[in-house]
Protein backbone atom coordinates (compact mmCIF):
# COMPACT_ATOMS: atom_id res chain seq x y z
CA UNK A 1 0.00 0.00 0.00
CA UNK A 2 1.39 3.26 -1.02
CA UNK A 3 2.11 5.62 1.88
CA UNK A 4 -0.17 8.74 2.55
CA UNK A 5 1.78 12.19 1.19
CA UNK A 6 2.01 15.22 3.69
CA UNK A 7 3.42 18.73 2.64
CA UNK A 8 5.85 20.19 4.60
CA UNK A 9 5.59 23.92 4.46
CA UNK A 10 8.64 26.01 5.70
CA UNK A 11 10.33 22.96 6.32
CA UNK A 12 13.53 23.98 7.30
CA UNK A 13 15.53 21.34 8.32
CA UNK A 14 13.42 18.51 8.56
CA UNK A 15 12.23 18.16 12.45
CA UNK A 16 8.95 18.24 11.71
CA UNK A 17 9.17 15.96 8.20
CA UNK A 18 11.02 13.48 10.03
CA UNK A 19 8.24 13.19 12.49
CA UNK A 20 5.53 13.00 10.14
CA UNK A 21 7.24 10.38 8.11
CA UNK A 22 7.77 8.07 11.22
CA UNK A 23 3.95 8.51 11.71
CA UNK A 24 3.54 7.17 8.34
CA UNK A 25 3.96 9.47 5.80
CA UNK A 26 5.59 10.30 2.77
CA UNK A 27 6.97 13.74 2.80
CA UNK A 28 7.38 17.13 0.70
CA UNK A 29 9.23 19.53 2.60
CA UNK A 30 9.33 23.06 0.81
CA UNK A 31 11.48 26.42 1.99
CA UNK A 32 12.78 29.46 0.10
CA UNK A 33 16.10 28.73 1.90
CA UNK A 34 18.52 25.51 0.45
CA UNK A 35 18.12 22.91 3.46
CA UNK A 36 21.37 20.56 2.35
CA UNK A 37 20.08 18.62 5.88
CA UNK A 38 16.41 17.76 4.87
CA UNK A 39 16.23 13.85 5.72
CA UNK A 40 15.91 13.63 1.27
CA UNK A 41 19.61 14.26 1.23
CA UNK A 42 20.00 11.51 3.95
CA UNK A 43 22.66 8.70 3.12
CA UNK A 44 19.77 6.48 4.63
CA UNK A 45 16.69 3.92 3.42
CA UNK A 46 14.49 6.49 4.75
CA UNK A 47 15.46 9.29 2.33
CA UNK A 48 13.65 8.07 -0.33
CA UNK A 49 10.84 8.76 1.64
CA UNK A 50 11.38 12.52 1.75
CA UNK A 51 11.42 15.00 -1.66
CA UNK A 52 12.51 18.25 -1.17
CA UNK A 53 11.87 21.85 -3.27
CA UNK A 54 13.60 25.23 -2.70
CA UNK A 55 10.69 27.00 -3.31
CA UNK A 56 8.01 29.89 -1.98
CA UNK A 57 6.04 27.92 0.45
CA UNK A 58 3.09 30.41 0.23
CA UNK A 59 2.75 29.94 -3.66
CA UNK A 60 3.93 26.69 -3.83
CA UNK A 61 1.05 24.24 -5.41
CA UNK A 62 -0.96 22.35 -2.57
CA UNK A 63 -2.83 19.99 -4.51
CA UNK A 64 -2.20 16.09 -4.21
CA UNK A 65 -1.81 16.03 -0.46
CA UNK A 66 -3.40 14.21 2.38
CA UNK A 67 -2.13 16.29 4.99
CA UNK A 68 -0.13 19.50 5.32
CA UNK A 69 2.34 21.16 8.02
CA UNK A 70 2.93 24.69 8.13
CA UNK A 71 5.40 26.28 10.38
CA UNK A 72 5.45 29.93 9.63
CA UNK A 73 8.28 32.03 10.17
CA UNK A 74 7.69 33.08 14.14
CA UNK A 75 9.99 36.40 14.53
CA UNK A 76 6.82 37.68 14.50
CA UNK A 77 5.38 36.20 17.49
CA UNK A 78 8.39 35.93 19.95
CA UNK A 79 8.87 37.80 22.93
CA UNK A 80 12.44 39.44 21.05
CA UNK A 81 9.59 41.17 19.23
CA UNK A 82 9.78 43.74 22.36
CA UNK A 83 13.66 44.30 22.26
CA UNK A 84 14.32 48.13 21.51
CA UNK A 85 16.51 46.88 18.44
CA UNK A 86 14.12 44.29 16.66
CA UNK A 87 13.21 44.53 13.03
CA UNK A 88 9.94 43.82 11.55
CA UNK A 89 8.48 40.61 10.81
CA UNK A 90 5.54 39.69 8.62
CA UNK A 91 3.01 37.77 10.32
CA UNK A 92 1.96 34.92 7.63
CA UNK A 93 0.20 33.35 9.79
CA UNK A 94 -3.43 34.37 8.19
CA UNK A 95 -2.57 34.00 4.49
CA UNK A 96 -1.06 30.34 5.15
CA UNK A 97 -4.49 29.42 7.11
CA UNK A 98 -6.90 31.10 4.56
CA UNK A 99 -4.74 28.98 2.21
CA UNK A 100 -5.42 25.68 3.49
CA UNK A 101 -8.94 26.08 4.27
CA UNK A 102 -9.73 26.72 1.08
CA UNK A 103 -7.55 23.10 0.27
CA UNK A 104 -10.05 21.69 2.90
CA UNK A 105 -7.77 18.87 3.99
CA UNK A 106 -6.91 17.86 7.42
CA UNK A 107 -3.77 20.17 7.78
CA UNK A 108 -1.93 22.22 11.35
CA UNK A 109 -0.20 25.22 11.53
CA UNK A 110 2.93 25.10 14.23
CA UNK A 111 4.01 28.28 15.83
CA UNK A 112 4.99 29.72 19.21
CA UNK A 113 3.52 30.76 22.55
CA UNK A 114 1.81 34.10 21.38
CA UNK A 115 0.84 33.25 18.26
CA UNK A 116 -2.61 34.13 16.51
CA UNK A 117 -3.41 30.81 16.44
CA UNK A 118 -6.99 29.59 16.81
CA UNK A 119 -7.84 27.24 19.46
CA UNK A 120 -4.24 26.00 19.30
CA UNK A 121 -2.97 22.77 21.60
CA UNK A 122 0.88 22.84 23.38
CA UNK A 123 3.12 20.13 23.63
CA UNK A 124 6.42 20.18 24.95
CA UNK A 125 9.54 18.18 25.74
CA UNK A 126 8.75 16.96 29.11
CA UNK A 127 5.14 15.22 27.29
CA UNK A 128 7.65 12.77 25.67
CA UNK A 129 10.56 12.52 28.04
CA UNK A 130 12.76 14.39 26.12
CA UNK A 131 16.01 15.74 27.13
CA UNK A 132 19.81 14.99 27.76
CA UNK A 133 21.84 13.45 30.95
CA UNK A 134 19.86 14.65 34.25
CA UNK A 135 17.68 17.82 31.84
CA UNK A 136 14.52 17.76 30.89
CA UNK A 137 13.61 19.58 28.03
CA UNK A 138 10.94 22.16 27.48
CA UNK A 139 9.88 23.79 24.27
CA UNK A 140 6.40 24.63 23.97
CA UNK A 141 5.06 25.07 20.93
CA UNK A 142 1.72 25.60 19.64
CA UNK A 143 -0.30 23.48 16.75
CA UNK A 144 -3.73 24.91 15.20
CA UNK A 145 -5.13 21.48 14.08
CA UNK A 146 -8.04 21.03 11.76
CA UNK A 147 -9.25 17.98 13.39
CA UNK A 148 -9.97 17.37 17.37
CA UNK A 149 -6.79 16.19 19.13
CA UNK A 150 -5.92 14.62 22.13
CA UNK A 151 -2.88 15.72 23.74
CA UNK A 152 -0.74 15.17 27.06
CA UNK A 153 -0.18 17.66 29.88
CA UNK A 154 3.09 18.59 30.82
CA UNK A 155 5.23 16.93 33.19
CA UNK A 156 7.96 19.29 34.30
CA UNK A 157 10.03 18.41 37.00
CA UNK A 158 9.48 14.32 36.74
CA UNK A 159 12.56 13.61 34.73
CA UNK A 160 15.01 15.10 36.91
CA UNK A 161 17.71 17.85 38.11
CA UNK A 162 17.91 20.24 34.94
CA UNK A 163 16.06 21.65 32.76
CA UNK A 164 16.88 21.71 28.84
CA UNK A 165 14.92 25.27 27.33
CA UNK A 166 15.56 25.43 23.63
CA UNK A 167 13.90 28.71 23.44
CA UNK A 168 15.59 29.95 26.29
CA UNK A 169 14.35 27.62 28.95
CA UNK A 170 13.21 27.88 32.78
CA UNK A 171 15.04 27.44 35.54
CA UNK A 172 12.53 26.81 38.39
CA UNK A 173 15.05 25.78 41.35
CA UNK A 174 16.46 23.41 38.88
CA UNK A 175 20.61 23.01 39.20
CA UNK A 176 21.07 24.68 35.11
CA UNK A 177 19.02 25.38 32.60
CA UNK A 178 20.28 24.79 28.90
CA UNK A 179 19.20 27.21 25.94
CA UNK A 180 19.31 26.98 22.69
CA UNK A 181 18.75 29.91 20.57
CA UNK A 182 20.35 32.30 17.85
CA UNK A 183 23.93 30.62 17.20
CA UNK A 184 24.44 29.25 20.60
CA UNK A 185 24.04 26.95 23.49
CA UNK A 186 23.93 28.90 27.06
CA UNK A 187 23.42 28.18 30.52
CA UNK A 188 21.35 30.52 32.16
CA UNK A 189 23.05 29.51 35.72
CA UNK A 190 26.57 30.61 34.70
CA UNK A 191 26.01 34.45 35.58
CA UNK A 192 25.99 33.22 39.52
CA UNK A 193 28.03 29.59 38.60
CA UNK A 194 30.76 29.83 36.67
CA UNK A 195 31.86 25.85 37.29
CA UNK A 196 29.28 25.04 35.02
CA UNK A 197 29.74 24.49 31.48
CA UNK A 198 27.55 25.71 28.90
CA UNK A 199 26.18 22.87 26.79
CA UNK A 200 26.97 21.92 23.58
CA UNK A 201 25.48 21.07 20.13
CA UNK A 202 25.59 16.97 20.80
CA UNK A 203 23.57 18.21 23.91
CA UNK A 204 21.18 20.51 21.70
CA UNK A 205 20.59 17.18 19.39
CA UNK A 206 19.99 14.70 22.49
CA UNK A 207 17.95 16.64 23.90
CA UNK A 208 15.92 17.27 20.82
CA UNK A 209 15.83 13.54 19.18
CA UNK A 210 17.58 15.19 16.31
CA UNK A 211 21.09 13.82 15.12
CA UNK A 212 21.64 15.63 11.57
CA UNK A 213 21.18 19.26 12.24
CA UNK A 214 23.51 21.99 13.03
CA UNK A 215 22.46 24.58 16.00
CA UNK A 216 21.16 27.13 14.71
CA UNK A 217 19.39 24.97 12.41
CA UNK A 218 18.26 23.38 16.01
CA UNK A 219 16.80 26.64 17.35
CA UNK A 220 14.25 26.95 14.60
CA UNK A 221 12.95 23.20 14.80
CA UNK A 222 10.44 21.04 16.51
CA UNK A 223 11.42 17.93 17.80
CA UNK A 224 10.14 15.02 15.48
CA UNK A 225 8.23 13.58 18.44
CA UNK A 226 5.47 16.47 18.75
CA UNK A 227 4.96 16.09 14.57
CA UNK A 228 4.95 12.42 14.83
CA UNK A 229 2.39 12.61 17.72
CA UNK A 230 -0.08 14.57 15.54
CA UNK A 231 0.58 12.94 12.75
CA UNK A 232 -0.41 9.65 13.70
CA UNK A 233 -3.77 11.22 14.65
CA UNK A 234 -3.85 12.83 11.26
CA UNK A 235 -3.49 9.23 9.63
CA UNK A 236 -6.62 8.47 11.99
CA UNK A 237 -8.57 11.05 10.51
CA UNK A 238 -7.86 10.45 6.87
CA UNK A 239 -8.97 6.84 7.58
CA UNK A 240 -5.33 5.17 7.75
CA UNK A 241 -4.99 2.27 10.62
CA UNK A 242 -1.45 1.44 11.34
Amino acid sequence: MPRPKALDLFSGAGGAGFGLYLAGFDVVGVDHKPQLRYPAFHDAPHAKHFTFHQADALTFPLEGFDFIWASPPCQAHTSMKTMHNAKEHANLIPEVRAALIRRAIPYVIENVEGAPLYGPILLCGTMFNLGCEDAELRRHRLFECSFPMLFPECRHGQRAAATVGVYGGHLRNRKRTIGIYGEGVRDSVRKVDRGVEDFNVHQGREAMDIDWMTLAELCQAIPPAYSEFIGRQAMQVIGVTA
